[in-house]
């Protein structure tokens, strides 16, 4: 049985997807925000979902993944497939 790994092997591991993860997001809120009518979007329902998204992956409270799915998830509605 392998040991599991520690959070600096993980690290090291992850590191640079992580890195290029963020270099991604940064490039497409550049675009949005260098794009004609982002004063129209700057408080537009779906730039503040990102930007709450922002703060939980930020926070160190943990279970982030799991938080960012349920902030971008719809509520359940019971029936809903009836």
């Amino acid at each position: 049985m392998s040991q599991p790994m520690t959070a600096k092997q993980i690290l090291e591991r992850q590191f640079l997807e992580m890195r290029c993860g963020l270099l991604d997001l940064a490039a497409a809120f550049d675009r949005i925000s260098r794009a004609e009518g982002f004063s129209e979007i700057a408080n537009d329902e779906q730039m503040q979902l990102l930007a709450k998204g922002l703060e939980v992956v930020a926070d160190s409270e943990g279970q982030r993944a799991e938080r960012l799915q349920l902030l971008f998830s719809d509520e359940y509605v019971e029936g809903w497939n009836r």
